[in-house]
């Protein structure tokens, strides 16, 4: 389902050759990379695979179908509906996000002025990233993550990019907000989408279930967000994906101050490594975290290496 809504957002040529790809290697992919005069790329859960202009996957780029400048000119007017400049900020910061909640991060020439970045032009590369909902796939990690009364503890989850996280976390909000008879009450849990991936809200109504005691910040820069939902919205979980630098630190940690439970995602390969990143240490020295779920591709997307409690 995944792959056809994103089809909707690439034209021409380019949609054509897409749309020939075997129904069975559609399940499998993970990302489309399209990258202007080079051959047209699928991410799978297999590996590295090319698509030729009939859409039959090969291992060879020279027989992939080369990408031009109109497919990608074209395709970039399709995902911003021929409105750039109402994206100009997304397009900055490298992404867009698709109905659906598929991701898509762009790469061109940058404008530089007064040493920053003012501008994206000549797009030619996009790498699509399939979003999956998959309800249950935290059911192994709940136990872990609740007190004995129910009450949710403050997790982060650790990961590569691509390993999962965004799903895991969505579902963990999902659970929570349903609540499991005998195990967790209903939580009321407020999330800062910051790039529309977890909750995929698309003219104000998420397109994935988020759970029935769910608010949704959605593109809500998460410091901005963050405030907002420890002011009004009062929140038993915090939720947020892909913590940045000091600024999303210091927000999470005034939420744990604020009596809210907090559950994000970062990137990183151990706790070890992600305490070396900007605001790492200040995480680690606040004790805000009583759980960390470290995840990996070692078994394919989303593999489950470890749960420490601290």
């Amino acid at each position: 389902m995944g792959y056809d809504q994103v089809l909707n957002y690439i034209v021409g040529a380019l949609r054509d050759t897409l749309g020939r790809v075997p129904r069975e290697i559609r399940a499998d992919v993970l990302e489309i990379r399209i990258r202007q005069a080079r051959p047209l790329a699928l991410v799978t859960v297999t590996g590295i695979l090319f698509v030729t202009a009939s859409g039959k996957p090969t291992t060879k780029p020279s027989e992939g179908y080369q990408v031009t400048l109109e497919d990608c000119r074209l395709t970039l007017q399709a995902m911003t509906r021929s409105s750039v400049y109402m994206v100009e900020d997304k397009l900055l910061q490298g992404f867009l996000t698709l109905p659906g909640g598929h991701r898509v991060g762009l790469a061109g020439t940058g404008y530089v002025e007064g040493g920053e970045l003012r501008a994206l032009r000549e797009v030619g590369q996009f790498n699509i990233r399939i979003a999956r909902q998959l309800p249950g796939v935290a059911t192994p990690v709940m136990p872990s993550l609740v007190e004995p009364d129910g009450r949710f503890l403050s997790t982060l989850v650790i990961s590569p990019p691509g390993c999962g996280k965004t799903t895991l976390i969505r579902d963990i909000a999902r659970q929570l907000s349903w609540g499991k008879s005998g195990f967790w009450p209903r939580h009321t849990v407020t999330i800062v989408d910051e790039r529309s991936e977890i909750a995929a809200t698309w003219q104000g109504e998420p397109q994935t279930d988020t759970g029935p005691c769910t608010d949704i910040l959605d593109g809500y820069p998460k410091t901005v967000g963050i405030l907002i939902a420890i002011r009004a919205l009062a929140p038993d979980v915090l939720v947020t994906d892909e913590l940045g630098g000091s600024a999303d630190v210091a927000a999470i940690i005034e939420a744990g101050a604020a009596g809210i439970a907090v559950l994000a995602s970062i990137h990183g390969d151990s706790w070890e490594n992600v305490q070396k990143r900007p605001g790492g240490k200040e995480l680690a020295q606040s004790h805000l975290f009583r759980r960390l779920v470290v995840l990996s591709q070692r078994q394919g997307p989303g593999t489950l290496e470890k749960v420490l409690l601290l």
